[in-house]
This record gives structure tokens, C-alpha cells and sequence, in this order.
């Protein structure tokens, strides 16, 4: 139904805000201090890997968590270790149930990410290293590989 200016707009648009971010976890390793803190003779190899999980905590509301872990340098010669998980809680509201899931595996990391990009900088700086800024993260990407992975798994089975 319309409203009363004739613009067509739905009186329940969607919505989705996020109510709260928090740190769950947070994990810095300097294994070889001070010994990796002097000057390096090539740049360290930096790997870091990013998972997404969600879970549903109120009729409307949603626990959505980055982890993040990542090191510097191989084997003996690590400069660095750590580990996040940054999470928050949003309320999406008057969204189809078909859209619900793009919205709280893609839109909600999305949100969350800048904010954990700047903890994990921050981590390595304290670490007495060069901050550590991730590039962005394509969240769409990394939710289509996983439907992938999903719609692969009964044909492994069989």
C-alpha cells in the first residue's frame, strides 16, 4: 500500500543497524623478540587468512564474527603471529528471507571489517613492527566461494 504522498514506498522499508561491535578474541605473538625487531635483510612473507560465521541470537538479530589470522616471516625466522575475532550484533529488519543471508554474510562483515583492519594495525604497531594495514576483503567473493564449497560437498559424499 502506498502512503499518502503517492510515492510508493513501503511503510516497513528494510533495515539493518548494527546495536553493538566487540572484540571476542585478540592474540599477539612476537616468538622471536627482540632478535626480530632489529633490521631485516628482505621483506618477511605475510600470509593471512579470513573466515566469516554468523549465527542468529534474537528473532531479528544477528551474531556476525571476522577471524582473522596472519603471520609474518616462515618457519623459525617468525616475526609475527596474530589472531582476531571481531564481531557485532545487527538487527535486520523487513528483509525476504531469500536476501537474508547475502545480507548478514556480505553487508554485515562489510560493516565490521574497517574496525578490524584498524585493531590488527594496531596490534603489530604495539609489537613494535610497521602497522599492519590488510587490503580490503571482497566479502562477496568469499560468500560465493563458500555456496560453492556448500553445493560441492553432497556430490564428495556420494
Amino acid at each position: 500500500m502506498a502512503d499518502g504522498n503517492g510515492s510508493g514506498v513501503a511503510a516497513n522499508p528494510p533495515s539493518l543497524n548494527a546495536l553493538v561491535q566487540y572484540t571476542k578474541d585478540l592474540s599477539f605473538e612476537n616468538p622471536n623478540a627482540p632478535r626480530s625487531l632489529g633490521p631485516q635483510t628482505k621483506a618477511p612473507n605475510i600470509s593471512i587468512q579470513v573466515n566469516v560465521n554468523a549465527r542468529q541470537v534474537a528473532e531479528a538479530d544477528y551474531e556476525v564474527e571476522i577471524l582473522l589470522e596472519g603471520a609474518a616471516g616462515e618457519g623459525t625466522e617468525t616475526l609475527f603471529k596474530f589472531e582476531l575475532n571481531y564481531a557485532g550484533i545487527f538487527r535486520v529488519q523487513n528483509v525476504p528471507q531469500n536476501d537474508l543471508q547475502p545480507i548478514v554474510m556480505i553487508e554485515c562483515p562489510r560493516l565490521l571489517f574497517p574496525f578490524a583492519r584498524q585493531i590488527v594495525a594496531e596490534a603489530v604497531r604495539n609489537g613494535g613492527f610497521p602497522p599492519l594495514y590488510i587490503d580490503p576483503i571482497d566479502f562477496a567473493g568469499l560468500y560465493r566461494q563458500r555456496l560453492a564449497q556448500a553445493a560441492q560437498a553432497p556430490s564428495a559424499q556420494a
